[in-house]
């Protein structure tokens, strides 16, 4: 392991794993007690969950790892899918000795942290949020996940945030802002296969994970219809839904407070109902 690293998005250390992966990692809070939340970000980077780790520190302690290839981090060869990741994950609980996690992931975030619940032998997790995910078919055309990789950024950009203000201003970017974006972008295509936003056998085997799961959807969403949120939550035998108004596919960044406030009334009402008993 590097030494750790103070940040402004958290303390940041490399986490060496089993087979030779190596994951860069950002905490919030303390570990006190070996539980924790577990943050995934989707194909715009860790940065669009930096406000959320933080606003979780003050409750718990939070890990948010950078996905090898993103951000100039390395991707070992044959490194390349997100089951991939999924398992990389499940070995960062086991290093980091971490059970009852809730796993919270946006966007392909989110299609990791199911597979993570499909192959979760140890009994690491203790739940899922699932925060405008992909990773399902969505059986309808009509509801299929919009294909970033054909759109220019700008379009992207303004099916992903309902608020302007919240839309990067790709004229401002720098030579090295624009290359460090499209790597990015590389990289996540090469995590999410030919299919690109989904595995066309993943809702068929959503019926094993008896975890609680929360679907949190950001209601503008122009990439997935909250209609597709509505059907990933069905998958699950113990999954809720619950729509944020005036956000599209980054909730946690256009609307933190009532994603927060989401994740808040699940776990009191789910995960831990007995708590405030």
């Amino acid at each position: 392991m590097s030494t750790p690293a103070s940040t402004p998005a958290g303390t940041t250390r490399t986490v060496d794993l089993p087979g030779g992966v190596s994951v860069t990692v950002a905490e919030f809070g303390a570990n006190t007690d070996g539980s924790a939340v577990l943050l995934l970000h989707g194909g715009a980077g860790p940065r669009t969950m930096a406000g959320l780790g933080a606003a979780l520190s003050e409750h718990v302690y939070v890990v948010a790892p950078t996905h090898p290839g993103f951000d100039g981090t390395p991707r070992p060869e044959g490194f390349d899918t997100v089951a991939d990741l999924a398992v990389a994950y499940l070995d960062l609980l086991d290093t980091l000795d971490l059970s009852g996690v809730m796993v919270i992931g946006n966007s392909v975030g989110g299609w990791i942290a199911a597979e993570m619940a499909l192959r979760d032998t140890r009994g690491r997790l203790g739940a899922l949020v699932l925060l405008n995910a992909v990773g399902i078919h969505a059986h309808m055309k009509e509801n299929e996940v919009r294909d970033v990789r054909v759109m220019a950024p700008a379009e992207m950009t303004k099916l992903s945030f309902h608020n302007p203000a919240f839309r990067p201003d790709f004229s401002t970017f720098s030579d090295e802002q624009r290359a460090a974006s499209a790597a990015n972008q590389q990289t996540l295509a090469t995590y999410a296969g030919e299919a690109f936003s989904y595995d066309p056998k993943l809702r068929g085997r959503l019926h094993r994970v008896t975890l609680p799961v929360l679907v949190v959807w950001g209601e503008q969403d122009g990439i997935a219809l909250p209609v597709y949120g509505r059907g990933y939550a069905k998958s699950f035998p113990n999954g809720h839904f619950t729509p944020i108004a005036e956000a599209a596919h980054f909730p946690q960044i256009e609307q933190l407070g009532a994603t927060l406030g989401a994740i808040g009334d699940f776990v009191d009402t789910v995960v831990k109902p007995d708590r405030n008993a």
